[in-house]
């Protein structure tokens, strides 16, 4: 999965990296494709995924194989990102929609030139991001930290978050033993004692320890600071695109929701369209993997895809304070829930 540091990305755009997503207009306007029946056509729209397929994204690779996309009237392209991610080709109208998180957003709209770019559902309701680590070494809770080899990418955000939970917990973050993370394989890593501890998504190496009998500690990020219970990953979508076609939107949305609806009923089965789409991937992993996560797309809401303003505002308003983002974001800044189903 993606990691949480990827704010650093560059604003700008590269042209070869947008040149590579063949078939994707260099407007924001979709162009209509014929069914195989031709009897209407379908408005093309191509969405840009974070990482590689995985049970993030099961209820797009779901409303594709139903045909719940067509049913909306698009026809919907899944493409994997380049090196800078999906916020710049999403911005440049090279891709409608891509798949980003709250926290990378934040270069985005912090930046003296905010890049076009508009969050329109979350595909989590909350963060379950945390810190894994081997069981029984004291890291159970962020103080454990402290001594300990800790795999970082040097993100602001990242390192920032990390020393506010760290000192809330009484620990000294002066203490943590940093170094660079070269983390592919999180089980391998925390077997072999290369690393101590690891920022992790809990829905895809948490079951993967899990999996792999590995005991762990573990403790997320929103269970020692509410603030940091913000939205990731979520789907963002291109400002003109967005503003020109608003019952498209809609009706995508629409599709996807129900996509995601489906996975959370029948993960069993949701989890074999996603093996089907990405077969590379390991069953055993998908399939427990999606079972863990059909809890968490809704959690408590019966709004799919809604994002509480209070929650958005809290996140930001804490990077503004603590001055990690070039310009303060305003509230109510990046996201709307107005494309969603009511």
């Amino acid at each position: 999965m993606r990691k949480l540091n990827k704010i650093s990305a560059a604003i700008g755009i590269c042209t070869m990296l947008m040149a590579s997503l063949s078939g994707c207009g260099s407007s924001t306007a979709s162009e209509p494709t014929a069914t195989d029946q031709g009897s209407k056509e379908l408005k093309k729209i191509t969405v840009v995924l974070d990482w590689t397929p995985n049970t993030n994204h099961t209820g797009l690779y779901v409303a594709q194989e139903k045909g719940y996309f067509k049913e909306a009237g698009v026809e919907v392209e899944l493409v994997q990102p380049p090196e800078g991610g999906a916020e710049q080709l999403v911005a440049s109208g090279k891709a409608q929609f891509g798949i980003s998180f709250q926290d990378t957003l934040a270069a985005a709209y912090g930046s003296k030139e905010p890049l076009p770019i508009t969050t329109v559902a979350t595909l989590l309701q909350h963060n379950t991001s945390g810190i894994v680590s081997r069981k029984g070494e004291g890291m159970e809770s962020p103080k454990g930290l402290e001594g300990k080899q800790y795999a970082t990418w040097d993100g602001p955000i990242e390192l920032a978050m990390i020393k506010n939970v760290m000192e809330a917990d009484g620990g000294d973050y002066g203490k943590l033993k940093r170094i660079p993370s070269t983390v592919t394989d999180e089980v391998s890593a925390l077997k072999t004692k290369s690393v101590d501890a690891i920022w992790i998504y809990y829905g895809w190496a948490g079951v993967a320890c899990e999996k792999a009998n590995l005991p762990i500690d573990y403790f997320a990020f929103k269970d020692i600071n509410p603030v940091f219970d913000y939205y990731t990953p979520v789907i963002v979508g291109n400002d003109t695109y967005l503003k020109e076609n608003p019952e498209e939107t809609k009706a995508f949305l629409q599709a996807v929701e129900k996509g995601y609806r489906y996975a959370i009923d029948q993960p069993e089965d949701a989890a074999e369209i996603l093996l089907k789409a990405a077969p590379e991937l390991d069953k055993d992993l998908v399939v427990a993997s999606q079972k863990y996560m059909k809890d968490q797309y809704m959690a408590e809401v019966k709004e799919w895809g809604y994002i509480d303003q209070a929650r958005w505002n809290a996140f930001y308003n804490w990077l503004n304070d603590n001055e990690l983002v070039e310009n303060k974001i305003p509230e109510n800044t990046g996201f709307t829930n107005e494309y969603l189903s009511k």
